[in-house]
C-alpha cells in the first residue's frame, strides 16, 4: 500500500506458471460466451451487519446501476433498498442503533459525491448539499451516536472533518483542515483524530490533532523515504496502530504509546501489511496482506495472540472482513480467477460459515473459463517483473494472439481474481499477460520507486520485454501481441505506440493520459493534499514541462502507426475528455486506424452495465479486426 486512499479487493491465491518439461494441460475446447452473458455477472462489495444482526448491507449492479441491498444472514433472497435507475449508489452502512441507511452518490462519474441517508420510512436525507462541494465518509464512533465525513464546502481545496450527529444529522466542523491532511481514523472516545499529509508518492507524515486541546502534533519525524499509515486506535484510545516500511522494504504494523511517543512493532510478514482493524470489542485484530498479487487475511485473538482458522475455500481466498458488533458474526468476500466475488457469513461460535448472494451468471459454466498464474519474466536490464498469465485453454494446438494488460496508477498493481473483461477476451482466444511493472505497488520500496522521473521510460521497457514472455510460451504468435490498459495504464499504451512504435499490433487505450502537462495541471481541486507528492513523482507542470512534453505521447503522436482503440468518460475529473478528443485527431493525421469510443453518463471508470457491455464489445470487435485478423 503506498497511497491513503488505496482500496484492498478480493482476489484469488494463484498457481506459479509451469516451467518447461512440465506435461500440458489437456486440450478442450471451451465453450464461447456474449459480453452480455459475460455482464449479466454481478458486481458486489460492502457490508454492514443491522443492529440485530440479522440483515447485511450491500450494494450490486443487478439493475445495471449499482444500488444498496440488504441479504438476511439466515440465507434467503437479498432485498433492493434504493432505487437509481441512473447514477450509481454506493452503500457504506447501516445506523448502528436503528435501521437507517448511509449511503453516497455522484452524478455521471464526476466524483462529486454526496452523501445521503435512507430512512426507514424510505424517505432520503441528503447530508452534505452543494453543487460542487464533495463529501466522503470516514467511521462511526465507538458509540454509535455520531459518524464523520470529510466535505470540502468551506475551501474546494481541503477536506475539512464534520461530526454528524446520528439523531438530528447536524454536521458539526471537528478539523478545520488548512494544510492539506488527509482523514485516517478517529480515537473510541472521540478526542483525536490520526491525520496524513503525503510529501512524495513513498514518503508519508503522520499526524495526531487533539479536539480537547486544539492542538496538532507531528507524530513521525523522519529522514528519507517512509510511510506512516495510521490504520487505528487502542480500545482506550491510548495507543495509534499504524502501518510504515522503516527499516525495510515492505509496510509491517506497529503501535505508539501516544502518551510517551514510544513504538514497537506489532504484525510482520514477508510482504506488504495493506491494513489493520480491531473488532468492535477489541477480541480479534484482523490484518490484511499484500502476498504476490493476492490478498491475505490474518485473524489473531488478541488476548492470546492465537490466529483463528479460516474456513478452507478451495481455489478461492477471503477478502473484505467485517466482524458484527456483538463478535459473534463475520462477513467476508470469496473472490476466484473464475468465480466473481461473493458474499459469506461466519459464525465463530458454531463455526459454520454460509454463502448469501450468487454473482455469477448461471449460464457460465466455471470450467470455461481460466486460472490466473502468477508469473515472473526478465526484463532488457535482467530486472525480474511480475505479472498474472491468462491463457485461452488448449485447442488443437493453435497458436493465440496476446494482449499485455498495464494497471493503472502510478503505482497500482495487475492483481489475481476475477475481471469479466479478461476472462472475456481470453474466452474468445486472446492470451493476456498483466504486467507489475517497475514502479508497481507490492513488490518493495525499491521496486516501487524506480519508476520515479522516468516514466515512459523503464517500465515501458518492461511491457515490451512481456512480448518475449509471450512468444517464449509456444502458445502466442509473435506477431499478434497488442498493448491494453486503463488510466496511467493507457498512457502506457500511448507511451508504447509513439515511443515504442514497432513493440506491439495494436493499442486499446481506456481514459489514458496523453498530455501529462495539462493533466497535472487540471488535478481536481480535491486532490490538494496529494498534488505535490504526484508533481515530485511525476514532474512540475511549470517547472518541469519540457520532460513532461518529452514523455507526453500527444506531442509525438506523428509517430503512432498502429491501429488504436480509445474508451473515455466524458465526466471524467482526472483525465480529461480532451486528453483523448486530441491523441484521436492527432493519430488520424496519420492515416492509421482510429476508433473511439465516449459514453457521456462515465467518469474515470465505467460503472453502468450498458456501458461495460458496449465499451468490451467494442474491444474485443477492435481486436478481431486489426490483431486477431491481421496477417
Amino acid at each position: 500500500m503506498r497511497y491513503p486512499r488505496d482500496l484492498a479487493f478480493a482476489l484469488l491465491a494463484a498457481a506459479v506458471l509451469p516451467g518447461p518439461g512440465c506435461a500440458p494441460a489437456p486440450e478442450r475446447r471451451p465453450q464461447q460466451y456474449s459480453v452480455e452473458q459475460f455482464m449479466n455477472t454481478r458486481r458486489i462489495g460492502g457490508s454492514s451487519f443491522s443492529a440485530g444482526e440479522k440483515t447485511i448491507l450491500f450494494f450490486s449492479n443487478e439493475t445495471g446501476v449499482f444500488n444498496g441491498y440488504t441479504v438476511p444472514v439466515e440465507g434467503g433472497p437479498a432485498k433492493q433498498v434504493t432505487r437509481s435507475a441512473t447514477d450509481a449508489v454506493f452503500t457504506y452502512s447501516f445506523f448502528p442503533n436503528d435501521g437507517r441507511i448511509l449511503y453516497g452518490s455522484d452524478r455521471g462519474g464526476n466524483e462529486i459525491e454526496h452523501l445521503y441517508v435512507l430512512e426507514e420510512n424510505g424517505k432520503t436525507t441528503e447530508l452534505t448539499p452543494g453543487q460542487k462541494a464533495r463529501a466522503e465518509f470516514h467511521q462511526w464512533s465507538r458509540d454509535g451516536s455520531s459518524f464523520f465525513v470529510g466535505w470540502n464546502r468551506r475551501d474546494p481545496r481541503y477536506m475539512d472533518v464534520y461530526e454528524v450527529d446520528a439523531a438530528t444529522l447536524k454536521p458539526r466542523l471537528a478539523y478545520r483542515n488548512t494544510q492539506g491532511l488527509d482523514f485516517a481514523a478517529v480515537s473510541p472516545d472521540k478526542r483525536y483524530f490520526a491525520l496524513i499529509r503525503s510529501i512524495t508518492t513513498s514518503n508519508f507524515d503522520m499526524y495526531l490533532y487533539d479536539r480537547q486541546a486544539g492542538k496538532l502534533t507531528h507524530l513521525s519525524p523522519h529522514k528519507g523515504d517512509v510511510i506512516f499509515q495510521p490504520q487505528m486506535f487502542s480500545l482506550d484510545s491510548r495507543t495509534l496502530y499504524y502501518l510504515t516500511d522503516e527499516g525495510r522494504e515492505f509496510a509491517y504494523l506497529k503501535r505508539m504509546d501516544l502518551a510517551t511517543g514510544k513504538s514497537e512493532p506489532d504484525e510482520q510478514a514477508e510482504w506488504d501489511i495493506m491494513y489493520a482493524s480491531l473488532s468492535h470489542q477489541g477480541r480479534y485484530k484482523v490484518v490484511g496482506i499484500n502476498r504476490d498479487a493476492r490478498t491475505e487475511i490474518r485473524i489473531v485473538e488478541t488476548a492470546t495472540g492465537k490466529r483463528l482458522e479460516l474456513p478452507s475455500l478451495p481455489n478461492a481466498e477471503i477478502s473484505s472482513v467485517r466482524i458484527s458488533k456483538s463478535e459473534k458474526l463475520m462477513a467476508f468476500y470469496v473472490n476466484g480467477s473464475r468465480s466473481p466475488a461473493n458474499l459469506y457469513v461466519y459464525d465463530f461460535g458454531a463455526g459454520q460459515y454460509r454463502k448469501l448472494t450468487e454473482s455469477m451468471n448461471p449460464e457460465i459454466a466455471p470450467e470455461d473459463l481460466v486460472e490466473a498464474q502468477v508469473v515472473r519474466y526478465k526484463s532488457f536490464d535482467g530486472l525480474e517483473v511480475p505479472a498474472v498469465y491468462y491463457e485461452p485453454l488448449p485447442a488443437a494446438g493453435e497458436k493465440v494472439p496476446a494482449l499485455v494488460w498495464v494497471h493503472g496508477g502510478p503505482g497500482g498493481q495487475s492483481r489475481v481474481g476475477y475481471s469479466p473483461l479478461i476472462q472475456y477476451l481470453v474466452n474468445h482466444g486472446y492470451a493476456i499477460l498483466a504486467v507489475n511493472n517497475r514502479g508497481s505497488s507490492g513488490y518493495g520500496k525499491t521496486f516501487y520507486k524506480m519508476d520515479d522521473r522516468k516514466h515512459g521510460e523503464g517500465d515501458l521497457e518492461d511491457c515490451v520485454a512481456a512480448r518475449k514472455f509471450l512468444a517464449a510460451t509456444g502458445r502466442v504468435d509473435p506477431e499478434k501481441i497488442g498493448i491494453i490498459g486503463g488510466s496511467y495504464g493507457g498512457y502506457m499504451v500511448l507511451a508504447a505506440l509513439a515511443f515504442q512504435p514497432d513493440a506491439f499490433a495494436v493499442g486499446v487505450d481506456i481514459f489514458g493520459v496523453s498530455n501529462w502537462v495539462r493533466t497535472l495541471q487540471s488535478i481536481p481541486s480535491w486532490w490538494t493534499s496529494f498534488r505535490e507528492a504526484l508533481y515530485v513523482e511525476m514532474g512540475h507542470p511549470a517547472r518541469d514541462e519540457a520532460y513532461l512534453r518529452k514523455i507526453s505521447p500527444l506531442f509525438h503522436a506523428d509517430r503512432i502507426r498502429k491501429p488504436l482503440l480509445v474508451l473515455q468518460g466524458a465526466n471524467d475529473p482526472r483525465v480529461l475528455k480532451a486528453e483523448s478528443d486530441e491523441i484521436v485527431e492527432a493519430v488520424k493525421k496519420n492515416g492509421v486506424p482510429v476508433e473511439y469510443v465516449v459514453f457521456s453518463d462515465e467518469g474515470h471508470g465505467f460503472v453502468k452495465k450498458e456501458n461495460e457491455i458496449s465499451g468490451y464489445r467494442a474491444i474485443r470487435e477492435f481486436l478481431d479486426r486489426h490483431l486477431k485478423g491481421s496477417s
